[in-house]
């Protein structure tokens, strides 16, 4: 499995590799193969997202105060391979997914992270990210349950989709 650990204080990831840290993009850690389109990466294309029985129960299952819960052992036993298989990778030392997007140019980058802003505002749930030029660099965890939620996987799969328009 492949892990991305972001240097103290933010700044570019670093990545791994056979032990040693070094500075790398996520689009050549994430092309093994030889080079590729970003445009070729894939997409989710299953349903990410609670049954209505695993939401019922969970709802029960939440605080008074109505707090979000972390993803179960079994959710994370379902959902991740799903995302990895869509280029997410898992935060070394944290509890969160990252994902680095590149686009033609700027402006498709911009209208990208607009496209975001604007589901992140719908879902109040707002993602950590960076950009320059064509590039975009995503982190994904719920601050008010400490780490990955369901709100983290719907804005996932949200986001794959917002990026091939």
């Amino acid at each position: 499995m492949k892990a991305v650990c972001l240097p103290p204080g933010g700044g570019l990831p670093l990545y791994s590799a056979a032990g040693i840290f070094i500075q790398a993009s996520a689009r050549a850690a994430f092309c093994q193969a030889g080079p590729c389109d970003e445009f070729q990466l894939p997409v989710l294309s299953e349903r990410l997202s609670l049954s209505a029985a695993e939401t019922a129960s969970r709802s029960s299952s939440t605080s008074m105060a109505g707090k979000i819960q972390s993803l179960t052992a079994e959710e994370r036993e379902h959902l991740l391979p799903i995302l990895r298989n869509a280029q997410w990778v898992e935060v070394v030392g944290r509890d969160a997914i990252y994902k680095e997007f590149i686009f033609k140019d700027f402006n498709q980058a911009f209208g990208f992270m607009s496209r975001v802003a604007l589901q992140a505002e719908k879902m109040d749930h707002h993602p950590e990210w960076f950009n320059v030029y064509n590039k975009v660099q995503i982190t994904l965890s719920t601050h008010d349950c400490g780490g990955l939620s369901q709100r983290d996987i719907t804005l996932a799969t949200f986001i794959d989709q917002a990026s091939i328009l």
